[in-house]
């Protein structure tokens, strides 16, 4: 299977890895050892940025924090180092000399020492004539970085034994990473020797001598999924549907800087048992018909559990388990209470890339020929949809309760009763709320108190998923329909600080609900659940032993797959008597069969 962008990136960043560490499984334990990996990688970090990478009280980091660091770390190209060096060349000339060199050095940034200066400048003075030849330094900086990395590369191509590693653990950096469930009961392992799925233990995927395939203990599990697989024909639709009582309500899923994905809960109140249908969806926001909003291909689900808004302790009731074509459902009969609705996605067609500098960064304001400022046609456009998004009951006006959501996403704060006050004053307003052109006034307002400087505006688009050429790329905009039988239920939008946690424990829960159990070969309190949905493929790794276990995970002869881990090798740690979900795998392209093809393997302690 041919490697990917997201994947090659992966494999330098192991070649970086294990030209420091014998092993993708041992952690960094020093800023000078993330600085070692760094370099390898090509980085030159600054004392700053390891500071910000290593903040104090950090004790490690493993080789996923690595790999973050690395997608932000970015290379310092020779053109640049070049026009650094001539803004110092007073002679332009083509050279530095020692004094200008130490005057630099001392003098700004972070500032050297003059025995530091007099090291540098050794090692700078190719020609030793005491002058530095910036030219033909940078030429050989970059060299040498070139070779170390293809050294390292080939390295790794050519140790079998390096190159069977594991690309990393993922264990908190993945998205909406499942935290280890502790004090996992016997009782809810039942292992199974005749799953229902097409699983088999499979010999013949591996090119490893048998007595290496005895001790690695591998389990593979193969799985064919249809093309086109985006229609249930299990739940029809009520046919009185249009008599129920039903409630709507938006919300969206953001893509977080280290990859885990969050969304606002919601709590639903049913005042008497009742028959309930069920479904989330992706919004559509693009006027275009042809041309979707590109997050419609985003899968969603939500998870109803029971429980209290402040505890991580919560019971899964149910979870909308079928598809639709783009909507996720769930029909049955809930009692009388309370309940929380908890958003989901895979992240598996919601995740970070490798991102591409934009050909233009957009413009978010002008100002008009009397000197006003005002904001650009596309600004107002992304302020429009913006807008959709923060009108969670699409009522077309901004409560403050919405505009809050709104605050906390962005600043972290929260508009008081007062400010609320004065935002009605000066901005047009409708029943109390904020309308549509009140939210645009309002933006035009915080462009003017920083007489149009967009930086605090680019904080908020970011914030909301936006790219530089605003672009929602790390967002994904979705609507929950609650309907009722025989009463009228209230739901309403909450954010929960346990919320993520309630969240994992439920999508852990359904999966070993509904998954077959099967131990993997002379461990048998290590066990692998996989499900089957409609249209994913989750797994759960259960460890019932007293010590931890890393489990290595290969899924090259997949086809037409896509990870929630965005690679196809990798390794998760389970620490003891824990459970915790692996990952989650979709088509690539639903119009073409897929197949799901995973060996997982017990990789021995060192």
């Amino acid at each position: 299977m041919q490697r990917s962008e997201e994947e090659r990136f992966y494999m330098t960043c192991r070649a970086a890895y294990l030209s420091v560490f014998r092993s993708s499984l041992v952690n960094m334990t020093s800023k000078d050892q993330l600085c070692s990996v760094l370099q390898q990688a090509g980085r030159n970090p600054s004392q700053k940025a390891l500071d910000k990478y290593w903040p104090p009280g950090t004790k490690k980091l493993n080789f996923d924090d690595f790999c973050e660091i690395l997608k932000k770390e970015k290379t310092a190209e020779p053109d640049q180092l070049m026009r650094i060096f001539k803004k110092f060349d007073t002679n332009c000339d083509g050279y530095i000399s020692h004094d200008e060199l130490s005057r630099i050095l001392t003098s700004s940034g972070e500032k050297m020492s003059p025995k530091e200066v007099d090291e540098v400048f050794s090692l700078a003075d190719v020609n030793k004539d005491g002058k530095l030849d910036y030219a033909e330094f940078c030429r050989l900086l970059e060299s040498t970085v070139e070779q170390c990395q293809t050294a390292a590369l080939e390295k790794l191509e050519a140790d079998a034994k390096l190159k069977r590693q594991n690309f990393g653990n993922q264990l908190d950096n993945s998205p909406q990473s499942l935290e280890s469930q502790p004090e996992l009961p016997a009782s809810e392992i039942q292992p199974r020797t005749e799953p229902e799925t097409t699983q088999r233990k499979d010999s013949r995927s591996s090119s490893r001598p048998s007595s290496a395939r005895s001790r690695r203990s591998p389990l593979s599990t193969a799985i064919t999924m249809g093309s086109g697989s985006t229609k249930s024909g299990r739940l029809a639709e009520p046919k009185s549907l249009q008599d129920w009582h039903h409630t709507l309500m938006r919300g969206c899923f953001y893509l977080e800087e280290d990859g885990t994905i969050v969304s606002l809960q919601y709590r639903l109140i049913i005042p008497e048992t009742t028959s309930i249908y069920l479904t989330i969806r992706p919004l559509n926001l693009s006027p275009i018909p042809d041309k979707p909003s590109p997050w419609m291909c985003v899968d969603t689900a939500l998870y109803v559990v029971t429980g209290n808004e402040t505890k991580e302790d919560s019971n899964l009731v149910c979870f909308t388990e079928l598809r639709d074509k783009e909507r996720f459902l769930w029909r049955g009969e809930l009692n009388a209470g309370s309940y929380l609705l908890l958003p989901f996605t895979t992240g598996c067609r919601l995740m970070k890339r490798t991102r591409k500098t934009t050909t233009k960064t957009a413009q978010l304001v002008n100002r008009t020929q009397s000197g006003e400022l005002e904001l650009t046609k596309e600004f107002k456009a992304a302020l429009s949809d913006i807008f959709e998004v923060i009108d969670l009951d699409g009522s077309g006006l901004l409560s403050l309760e919405e505009y809050n959501f709104f605050e906390q996403r962005t600043s972290g704060e929260k508009c008081d009763e007062d400010a609320w006050a004065i935002c009605k004053e000066n901005f047009d307003t409708r029943k109390n709320e904020l309308t549509r052109q009140g939210f645009l006034e309002l933006n035009l307002m915080e462009a003017n108190d920083r007489e149009g400087d967009p930086r605090d505006l680019w904080l908020t688009l970011e914030a909301m998923g936006y790219n530089r050429s605003l672009e929602m790329v790390e967002a994904c905009l979705f609507v929950i329909a609650v309907y009722c039988e025989d009463v009228k239920a209230t739901l309403q939008a909450v954010h929960l600080d346990s919320g993520i946690k309630m969240l994992n424990s439920a999508v852990q829960r359904s999966i070993t609900s509904k998954a077959e159990a099967r131990s993997l070969k002379g461990h048998e309190n290590v066990l692998v659940y996989t499900y089957k949905g409609e249209s994913r493929i989750s797994s759960v790794i259960a460890n019932k032993s007293n010590q931890k276990v890393t489990v290595h995970i290969n899924n090259e002869q997949s086809k037409n797959c896509v990870s929630s881990r965005a690679m196809s090798v990798f390794a998760v740690e389970v620490p003891a008597r824990t459970k915790m979900v692996c990952q989650h795998v979709m088509a690539l392209n639903e119009q073409q069969e897929w197949t799901y093809n995973c060996v997982e393997t017990i990789i021995p302690s060192l």
